[in-house]
């Protein structure tokens, strides 16, 4: 892989997964190999799991990392092409970074959507503007539309849990919407549905309250219905993840609570395996007694964003872009 943005990056995503999971088994066995190697992680928004694992990651290949949280410790950034800048911002990203690019093998990047334009958080302005002047190969931390290191962890997380049920049928994968209190971005549900109809190897349903659509370029084959209880039949894999509309976008219409996922809801699946990106509002998105149950899959799902963020790295190394 040259970057890391989406799916349309990876060739092949089983070798992605097993890869990733060849590192669970022995974190180490590569333990030098991006030995003077240097990547900057850049957030403009904050982050746990996703820097935290990127760093143990990188560590694992030998590899040197600095964060730098761009929103509180740099200057304003102007991504705008043309821009006069006479307002807030202080320097454009056509300066800032190529010496970023100068400084690092490989830059990683967290944005986030405004959640007030939608055209311009669709537009991808800020990342694409960070691959077109860096230099050097871009990983997505998250987007504003995407988050691919999730997205690559929630396959690894359920390949290696399907495989222990040592069947040859495709599971069931539900993605269902869930209550929250304030609007959040469609990047986790958008990434999980393209990474899902990528993959291939899995039924996949998403289930969302009415006008909760998600764009079709990210759901095209998916099933979709407004009815959990539907969806959840014979489900082996459930999702659970809020987000705002897209249509009228970044609203909340509906914040109905009896969406939020029960135990008792669970009784016509497969005794499925809960899902979620963390972090979660307990009690509001999923209940205590969910994710405290044997369903729960959400701490080794969290774990595993260190093998997803393993495997990229070494496969962007591997391929020999950086500098």
């Amino acid at each position: 892989m040259q970057q890391f943005v989406s799916v349309s990056d990876v060739s092949d995503i089983n070798q992605l997964v097993q890869q990733a999971l060849l590192f669970k088994s022995n974190p180490l066995q590569h333990h030098a190999f991006a030995k003077g190697k240097r990547i900057g992680l850049l957030f403009l928004n904050p982050s746990l799991r996703t820097r935290l694992s990127t760093q143990v990651a990188a560590s694992n290949l030998g590899m040197e990392t600095i964060v730098f949280n761009v929103d509180k410790e740099g200057w304003a950034l102007e991504f705008e092409e043309g821009a006069i800048m006479s307002g807030n911002t202080v320097e454009h990203i056509k300066d800032a970074a190529p010496i970023l690019g100068s400084y690092f093998d490989v830059l990683a990047i967290r944005t986030f959507p405004s959640l007030k334009n939608k055209d311009d958080d669709y537009s991808e302005m800020y990342i694409s503007q960070f691959i077109k002047y860096a230099g050097v190969p871009v990983i997505s931390l998250e987007s504003a539309t995407l988050h691919p290191l999730q997205s690559l962890t929630d396959i690894i997380t359920i390949q290696e849990s399907w495989q222990q049920q040592a069947t040859q049928k495709k599971p069931k994968v539900v993605l269902t919407w869930a209550p929250h209190i304030k609007p959040l971005p469609q990047c986790v549900a958008n990434s999980f549905a393209e990474w899902m109809l990528a993959w291939g190897q899995a039924d996949f349903v998403i289930t969302h309250p009415e006008e909760y659509e998600l764009h079709t370029k990210f759901t095209k084959g998916a099933t979709i219905t407004h009815n959990q209880e539907e969806a959840l039949q014979n489900a082996d894999f459930v999702y659970v993840k809020n987000w705002s509309t897209f249509t009228d976008y970044g609203k909340v219409y509906n914040n109905d609570t009896h969406w939020m996922l029960t135990l008792d809801k669970l009784q016509t699946t497969h005794a499925a395996k809960i899902m979620h990106c963390l972090p979660v509002r307990r009690n509001v998105e999923l209940s205590d007694e969910v994710l405290d149950s044997n369903h729960s899959l959400v701490t080794t799902q969290a774990g595993n964003r260190v093998w997803a963020a393993q495997a990229v790295l070494y496969d962007i190394l591997s391929a020999g872009y950086t500098k």
